[in-house]
């Protein structure tokens, strides 16, 4: 292509129509033209390749990809497309049109969404690497113009990169600076509609013809309010802004010219090779390049980004890795990376290095993501690919939403109709004042004279000055919309997220954090929650696994049962318990307690104040100390299980040996203590297990493991590893010791039972039936058997092995039917039954949230199974459940007809259950043959209590599509929990987005890694977790907590007392400003419709600044209806927020009429009293002042005496605020009259002296207030409410003893469900055992054992298995569909599994 220096070429593709193939052909012809003319004319260099439009892929909409633009196509000779370097008008220019938005056609939406996606792996197949897909139609997403395409660095060369323009390592989340935070913050202000209309109203007011009140009466409280919001803006900002500097100024060792010198994140650049130490964050999104540890490899904890602390692995080329830690060395490292531009997916990374004349394909298990801390490695060497903003983990981050509550959005309606109301009210005046002068005020122009501006003529003159009163009401009536709502609002959300951060009940004292209110402008939007979706990982668990109980033999142990009457005791650790909650723990006895009656909402007592709290004294664990090698954290209660170990039962250390060598676990001394690095959770609770009954797994090798039993060491060969992945759902070792052969394996119980002895039926039935007890319990379970085998048999068994590892074609399918022939004819030996430590009180809060009406998603990157034993151990999943349904089909079609089918069967269920009336049975229902839901028994029925849904990942990206998301959302909806596996974090927003826009709910997110941070910035309200998991989710959220159960107290305590405090403050704010303002409307027929105000312009101004402002607020910062522990105990208190029961337009207009009827009784009651009015003495009472004075003290005390009618709970400051509002009327009244000389001096004074005020006041009070009370009383004694009822009760409460008062029934914090087929739950994936057996993974070889019958080889380098028999090269794993905690890399040229001695 030939062009000017500034001219430009962008091509732009037809989007709404689809192309045909000779079309496509075409425009690939004319491409090519142009890209061979432009080489002649190109300059010399590598440069960014030229702008294109980019359209969304079919992986994008998927949502296993970002909305990103692919990489770049490359020319025919393989060599990225060049072009010459932008001129700066060409930059800018391509930078506003990279902004632009190109939307999908729907028109032809209809005849192609039915097409499913092409799977991510057929276009791997056949494309080469960084050449995108072809885009395919994707109806429902939209595609963006793209200005980079690919991503070129060259490492230590800062000029090459700075041609790029890539961003920095700064990081910014603070919005303003000190030049603009005025201009901008004042920018954003106007755009609030009441603010905008007091600044025209302040300027009208500056116009002397239109104008009878003075500037001030507006400016005061409008320049209040700015500079009120101003304030709480600069210094949320400037928390950000501390923020920001932190981590900026964070210190990193940059190499410069072949030394480490100390820089600042902040100025750290892309292509920069920084030096990182153990326990350090990382900077950026770095390549690795030589770590400290063999081969490469480099252990990371991803905290920050996904919430969880076991530790994962990478692995640097080992080419790279040559270079060690030679600074000269590396900082000649000029390698050029090609690499896809940044995006938001953490799984996902794809380049090419070259270097030295090679290349070298680089995916995500080279690359450490800035938010992760090294771990375990000394020291390690990494290139900066992405910084700052454009890391992965600030892409995740997303574009901080301004989140507005619904009764804001109902104010600027209602305000909207108020000001139409108040032009109306002003056009009427305009009309009346326009008839009056025609008819009767141009007679009286000598007492009152025309202004000069006003024309002679009679209709003339009337028509101008009707024109110009139309202004002069606009300005008297102004207060209906009265800007000091505004002032109020913002000063009691102010105050209430003090409350909230004050809140010692929701203090986590372990970790030293309360709750937190990060913004105050959400929270009566707390109280009107319907959706809550929350991560499990880190949030509703501690990602903790403990060793909870096992089935040996057929023998059952980790029950602690009562020596007297043979119950099962519940396992209690000197915690504190509501006491209604004990009794209802299962086989509960009565343990040694004290009584503490906590009482005030500052107690730190996890119960409610006022509840009877019971300190339970703990239940003694197992003495391990006997044991040199134990944990002291290591808790088990059974006895008798330690006992079995020390009988020397063969069954039980045939158990424990097994734990203790069939695993890929390595081992670590760290300060003289010998610690686990585990791929999973799951296998460090076995192996711990182990170690503290005395099996200790101490080292191992390529072809070794050695353990200790009960202070014996024990070495044993091995010989094989059969790694564990998800379709196996199992992982065995082949072990000899004393030429003994033996394979050991565990793994799902299905799994297992298929592969057992033919006479193990009397063991299985045993086991199977500690497993029914183990799953019920929420308890996550694997199944432990045993093979010895014969010497030829495995020989033969190996040579048939070896020909599979090597073959091209099906090696995984051969290699899995190799895997069979050995794992069958086993011996069982038990299950194990670990639970995932809930953190403390998640039960019984998703329970009471569930009766508060709310429902709640979970939406996790675990498998179904962890999700599903998790929905049970936190009574997501509970068991009056009629169902629960799993989706969890692979196509389009198979989603659409599970889905369809899924909504039928609600649909005729809750029919028939409506004609029968009889209950459903409870069942597990799948849609499809999974081997982990075959043969589900029914085995009692039970009372339907709704439905369930689990879905995964994969049928949730066909279940978002446009033509199902109804579908999808409509049989969703009528769950009462939902469960999505699988899902990543685009899902996550997707799905809450999903719920807003049609549901138009309010939703709630919470979690605690930064790929939680896209749904809570998604949601109404984000609740960011601040446990030690990492910040980022803290930092993006709206709110933060310590723990999930202060959730509870969060939304049915702080949120429905703000929901119920700003209601009623609304309410209450329009009655009174109504009654205020519309006495200048009666007023204005008795003046001749001229704009004269009734009330004295010092107490207009006051009016809603001094006299009824401190009441309201009272009113809307401590008043309740009920107190805390009845806000916990009743949660259907909170249902009313869901329909917004307590303000909306209905409430508004009887608040609105409430006012009408106020102002009209005011007014006429006093001006038939005092129009013709005299006193005894003879003095007439009749005049303007007096009867404006009379009116306004009236208006005062009837107004006070209905917020006292309001208010439900009284304190001292409500006295104070309510009975000092009236002193203070009366005392600034007579000092602005008699001190400052006021033109309204001795009318109150006057009208006070006389009977016919008190008279007149106590009428009107009477006629305003007594309605009032017996519209309260009638309905509140004929038709009362939930909290009428149940303020009562309290009322009673109050009036007894505390010992013998009610206490509510608290969810047990464990209860037993139905049985379900299986409780197989294991984070774990294939990854490790090649890394074993290949020897890359280890840190030292141990020496060879003497006595053994084998040795252990110097070298793993010269194996004849791995170095000559293999023909296949290294094969990158890729980690994009792996989950949390899952080891990848390179895979070695050995035979899978084997080591190179056997």
């Amino acid at each position: 292509m030939e062009e000017d220096e500034d001219s430009f070429e962008l091509e732009v593709f037809e989007v709404d129509e689809p192309a045909t193939p000779d079309e496509v052909s075409e425009r690939r012809t004319r491409r090519h033209r142009r890209r061979r003319r432009a080489k002649s004319f190109g300059s010399a260099g590598p440069t960014r390749s030229r702008s294109s439009v980019s359209v969304c892929s079919s992986e994008a909409a998927r949502g296993d990809q970002p909305l990103v633009p692919p990489a770049t196509p490359e020319t025919p000779g393989g060599a990225p497309e060049a072009a010459r370097p932008t001129s700066t008008f060409r930059s800018s220019l391509l930078n506003v049109l990279g902004k632009l938005v190109i939307w999908r056609s729907s028109s032809s939406a209809s005849a192609r969404h039915r097409a499913p996606p092409t799977p991510p792996h057929s276009l791997a197949s056949t494309q080469p690497p960084l050449q995108p897909p072809q885009p395919e139609p994707c109806e429902y997403l939209r595609g963006f113009l793209a200005i980079e395409t690919e991503r070129r660095i060259r490492a230590n060369d800062r000029e090459f990169n700075a041609q790029f323009h890539y961003a920095n390592n700064l990081i910014k989340t603070s919005k303003y600076s000190v030049l603009t935070f005025l201009p901008l913050n004042l920018f954003e202000q106007f755009q609030r509609l009441a603010n905008f209309y007091f600044l025209c109203l302040l300027v009208l007011q500056m116009i002397p013809a239109i104008s009878s009140l003075t500037p001030v009466t507006t400016a005061v409280p409008l320049i209040g309010v700015l500079a009120l919001t101003a304030v709480k803006d600069a210094y949320d900002d400037y928390q950000r802004h501390v923020s920001d500097s932190q981590v900026n100024n964070r210190k990193s060792l940059t190499l410069r010219d072949g030394k480490l010198v100390e820089e600042k994140w902040a100025q750290v650049q892309v292509g920069d090779v920084i030096r990182m130490e153990n326990d350090q964050f990382v900077a950026a999104d770095m390549l690795l390049l030589s770590t400290s540890e063999p081969n490469g490899l480099c252990y990371i904890e991803t905290a920050e980004l996904d919430g969880e602390t076991n530790l994962k692995c990478r692995q640097c080329l080992l080419e790279t890795a040559e270079m060690g830690q030679d600074d000269a060395r590396i900082g000649a490292f000029n390698g050029e990376i090609v690499c896809e531009t940044p995006n938001n997916l953490l799984n996902k990374y794809e380049g090419v290095l070259t270097w030295e004349g090679k290349s070298y394909a680089l995916d995500n298990d080279k690359v450490v993501l800035r938010g992760c801390v090294l771990r375990n490695t000394q020291w390690c060497y990494g290139m900066v690919i992405f910084a700052g903003k454009d890391t992965k983990l600030m892409q995740n981050s997303g574009k901080t939403k301004f989140k507005r509550t619904s009764i804001d959005r109902l104010l600027n309606f209602i305000i909207i109709g108020i000001v139409f109301f108040l032009l109306s009210m002003c056009l009427f005046c305009t009309i009346a004042c326009g008839f009056w002068e025609t008819i009767t005020g141009r007679h009286f122009q000598i007492y009152l004279p025309w202004d000069k501006l006003v024309p002679t003529d009679p209709i003339e003159g009337a028509t101008v000055i009707a024109l110009l009163v139309f202004f002069s009401y606009t300005i008297v009536l102004n207060t209906v919309v009265p800007i000091s709502l505004y002032v109020s609002v913002e000063v009691i959300r102010f105050v209430q997220s003090f409350l909230i951060n004050w809140d010692e009940n929701m203090y986590h004292e372990k970790s030293g954090t309360s709750a937190k209110a990060r913004t105050t402008c959400l929270n009566e939007e707390l109280g009107q929650i319907e959706y809550i979706f929350s991560d499990k990982t880190g949030t509703l668990t501690q990602n903790i696994m403990t060793f909870n109980k096992c089935s040996i033999g057929e023998k059952c142990y980790g029950d602690v049962i009562d020596e007297q009457t043979g119950d099962i005791l519940e396992v209690t650790e000197g915690r504190v318990e509501n006491a209604s909650s004990l009794s209802s723990l299962p086989g509960s006895t009565q343990p040694s307690t004290f009584v503490h009656l906590y009482n005030g909402l500052t107690s730190k007592s996890p119960s409610a104040p006022g509840t009877l709290a019971i300190r339970v004294s703990s239940t003694i664990p197992v003495d391990f100390s006997e044991n040199p090698d134990f944990e002291p954290e290591f808790r088990f209660y059974d006895k008798s299980l330690l006992e079995a170990v020390r009988r020397k039962d063969e069954t039980v250390h045939s158990f424990f040996k097994l734990l203790a060598l069939c695993h890929t676990v390595m081992p670590d001394e760290k300060s003289g203590k010998l610690e686990y690095q585990a791929q999973s959770p799951d296998e460090a609770a076995l192996v711990s297990a182990a170690r503290n009954f005395g099996f200790v797994f101490k080292e191992r090798s390529p072809n070794s493991i050695t353990i200790d039993v009960m202070g014996e060491r024990e070495v044993y060969e091995l010989l094989c590893i059969l790694d564990f992945n998800n379709v196996r759902k199992r992982m065995s070792v082949i072990l000899r010791k004393d030429g003994k052969l033996r394979l050991f394996c565990k793994g799902a119980d299905n799994v297992i039972y298929e592969r057992l002895k033919p006479d193990s039926d009397a063991r299985k039935t045993k086991t199977q039936d500690n497993l029914n007890k183990f799953a019920s319990e929420g308890l996550r379970t694997l199944c432990l058997a045993v093979r010895d085998l014969e010497d030829d048999f495995f020989n033969d068994w190996k040579n048939r092995h070896q020909a599979a590892a090597l073959s091209l074609d099906n090696r995984d399918e051969k290699l899995d039917s190799i895997y069979e022939e050995i794992e069958k004819d086993m011996t069982l030996l038990g299950a194990t039954a670990i639970e995932d430590k809930l953190q403390d009180g998640v039960p019984q809060a998703i329970s009471k949230l569930a009766q508060a009406g709310i429902k709640i998603w979970v939406l996790t990157g675990d498998k179904q199974e962890t999700a599903i034993n998790i929905g049970y151990s936190c009574q997501l999943l509970t068991d009056d459940m009629a169902e629960v349904f799993i989706v969890d089909g692979n196509l389009y079609e198979d989603v659409e007809q599970q889905l369809g089918r899924l909504r039928d069967m609600i649909n005729n269920s809750e029919k028939s259950d409506g004609v029968n009336g009889g209950p459903t049975a409870v069942s597990v229902v799948t849609f499809s043959e999974s081997e982990y839901q075959h043969g589900c028994s029914v085995e009692e029925p039970e009372v339907s209590g709704g439905y369930a849904l689990v879905i995964n990942g994969h049928s949730l990206v066909h279940a978002l599509h446009p033509s199902l998301e109804k579908i999808f959302l409509e049989a969703a909806s009528q769950c009462k929990s939902v469960i999505c596996c699988r899902v990543t974090p685009l899902q996550k927003a997707m799905v809450v987005e999903l719920i807003k826009k049609n549901k138009h709910a309010v939703t709630l997110a919470i979690g605690d890694g930064a790929n939680d941070v896209s749904m809570i910035k998604a949601a109404h309200i984000g609740v960011g977790i601040s446990g030690q998991e990492g910040l980022q989710a803290v930092l993006a959220s709206d709110y933060s907590l310590p723990q999930f159960r202060f959730l509870e107290r969060l939304l049915l305590v702080h949120g429905r007392w703000s929901y119920f405090r700003m209601c009623k403050f609304l309410r209450y704010f329009f009655y009174k400003n109504f009654a205020f303002t519309l006495c200048h409307f009666w007023f204005a027929f008795f003046c001749g419709f001229s704009a004269q105000t009734l009330f004295d312009p010092i107490f207009i101004s006051f009016y809603n600044l001094f006299y009824t402002a401190l009441p309201v607020m009272s009113l809307g910062v401590f008043d309740q209806d009920v107190n805390d522990k009845n806000s916990l105990s009743y949660p259907k208190l909170y249902t009313p927020g869901h329909q917004d029961l307590l303000f909306n337009k209905k409430e508004f207009l009887k608040s609105a009429m409430h006012g009408f009827f106020t102002s009209c009784i005011l007014f006429l009651v006093p001006y038939g009293t005092y129009i013709d009015g005299v006193s005894p003495k003879g003095h007439a009472l009749s005049d303007h002042m007096l009867f404006g004075s009379v009116v306004a003290t009236i208006l005062i005390i009837v107004v006070t005496a209905q917020i006292a009618l309001d208010t439900a709970y009284w304190t001292w400051w409500s006295h104070f605020t309510i009975w000092g509002s009236l002193c203070i009327y009366f005392t600034f009244t007579f000092i602005c009259n008699y001190v400052f000389g006021g033109p309204y001096i001795g009318s109150l004074t006057k009208a006070m002296s006389e009977p016919t005020f008190w008279f007149t006041t106590l009428l009107t009070v009477t006629i305003l207030i007594v309605p009032v009370l017996a519209w309260r009383f009638y309905f509140v004694d004929v038709k009362p409410t939930l909290s009428d009822r149940v303020r009562l009760k309290q009322r009673l409460e109050s009036l007894r003893s505390r010992q013998s008062q009610d206490i509510l029934r608290t969810p047990s914090a464990r209860r037993t469900r139905r049985s379900i087929r299986s409780g197989y739950a294991f984070a774990h994936q294939e990854g490790f055992g090649r890394l074993i057996t290949s020897g890359k993974i280890m840190r030292k070889i141990p020496r060879p054992n003497v006595g053994t019958d084998f040795s252990f080889p110097l070298s793993f380098g010269s194996s004849n298995l791995g170095g000559s028999m293999s023909p296949r090269k290294p094969v990158v794993a890729s980690s994009s569909s792996s989950n949390a905690g899952a080891f990848t890399t390179l895979a070695p040229p050995e035979i899978p599994g084997f080591n190179e001695q056997s």
